[in-house]
């Protein structure tokens, strides 16, 4: 089949593009697969990060053109003029902003008009972590020209449910991020980062937000239940908010020796050595739909502890491959204390080995051939 993926790709860097740059690479294992990205995605002044570019080289085997202008209209129709031409048997369409839905609402519309196109949305959300004006507006007009749907978590579907309640969706939890290097021993992730090989290492990794409550589990760290156990905090992703309100807390509770800040943007080859040196990832959101860092963890085979928000927790079996916690600073460290406490990396190690078997990008990839053969195009 003739596949194209509509979204973030390179030069654009983080998960969005990463994730669809992977799904290309298995989708070509029996289609013919492009990528169509922005030559603008965000305007500069709506980019809280200090670049939205990628340093690394570009994907080798993936055919990617630049040619979407987020904010242009007449780009949009010119864009969904040229795919009608190109003509795919599918559109893949990534969905995770409402700011995006009068874009690719629109080259939607214009690209499925008189043609037998079917358009299959990967939505990341439908109801954003940061509500805005506009947003129901946007999303509602983004989802009406979409056939089918793959959602990464229950809670997403059950959003999707109160657009759009008949059309197909399937949930297919986020893949694993197996594209970011080798399992390197633990030793070695330490000696790279210039680590103390013998100390206790959590690791917070990614984009900085407020809705990922970095601030909660700086709270935590000022448990005296963490203190005793000399625990250290790695802080490894870019700020994209205010880091001052940070800075304060770690002022405040006395933090500075436990708190390694390394708040720039970390290259793709990098990401193998913070998880690796780490013993445990945390992730303390205080909302969330799904997050591909558990995937990254699961990769890399590193417990976690998550917070029981969105469907965050629905990947990971509490007990077996981390713990769940409520989103509060005192149960966040109750659960980083009882991993240390009892001793659990290796048995939760070994859960991880097993429970990451479910997450094959081939999975993903047979959902949505599926779900597009399942359109009923018009004579």
């Amino acid at each position: 089949m003739k596949i194209l993926i509509l979204g973030t790709a390179y030069p654009f860097r983080g998960g969005l593009a990463a994730y669809n740059e992977r799904l290309a690479e298995e989708l070509q294992q029996t289609d013919d697969v492009d990528i169509w990205t922005f030559t603008v995605q965000y305007p500069g002044f709506m980019f809280p990060g200090k670049s939205q570019y990628s340093t690394d080289p570009p994907p080798a085997h993936l055919r990617i053109r630049r040619i979407v202008n987020s904010i242009n209209p007449l780009n949009w129709w010119i864009t969904g003029r040229k795919i009608r031409r190109f003509n795919p048997d599918i559109i893949i369409v990534r969905y995770w902003l409402p700011i995006m839905g009068p874009c690719l609402g629109t080259i939607l519309r214009i690209a499925k008009k008189g043609s037998r196109i079917r358009i299959v949305g990967l939505l990341d959300n439908v109801v954003p972590h940061e509500k805005r004006f506009g947003d129901v507006a946007f999303t509602r007009y983004f989802l009406k020209p979409v056939d089918v749907f793959v959602a990464m978590s229950r809670s997403v579907i059950n959003d999707l449910r109160q657009f759009e309640p008949v059309k197909k969706a399937s949930l297919i939890p986020h893949p694993i991020y197996d594209s970011y290097g080798e399992l390197i021993p633990k030793s070695a992730a330490r000696a790279h980062l210039k680590l103390d090989a013998g100390k206790r290492y959590i690791l917070f990794f990614g984009f900085i937000r407020p809705y990922k409550g970095l601030d909660l589990l700086l709270q935590a760290m000022a448990d005296e239940r963490l203190r005793k156990l000399d625990i250290h905090l790695i802080v490894a992703g870019e700020f994209y908010e205010d880091a001052a309100p940070y800075h304060q807390l770690i002022a405040q509770h006395q933090l500075g020796d436990k708190v390694l800040l390394h708040t720039d943007f970390i290259p793709n080859d990098d990401v193998k050595y913070y998880f690796r040196a780490a013993d445990l990832v945390v992730q303390p959101y205080k909302s969330a739909t799904q997050s591909g860092i558990s995937q990254i963890a699961y990769h890399f085979e590193k417990p976690m502890v998550v917070t029981n928000v969105g469907g965050l927790a629905e990947t990971i079996p509490d007990g077996k491959v981390g713990f769940i916690c409520e989103p509060e600073p005192a149960s966040i460290a109750a659960a980083v204390e009882k991993y240390y406490a009892e001793d659990r990396e290796a048995a939760m190690t070994a859960g991880i080995q097993e429970e990451k078997q479910k997450y094959s990008w081939s999975r993903l990839a047979a959902e949505i051939h599926a779900l597009a053969e399942s359109v009923k195009l018009k004579a």
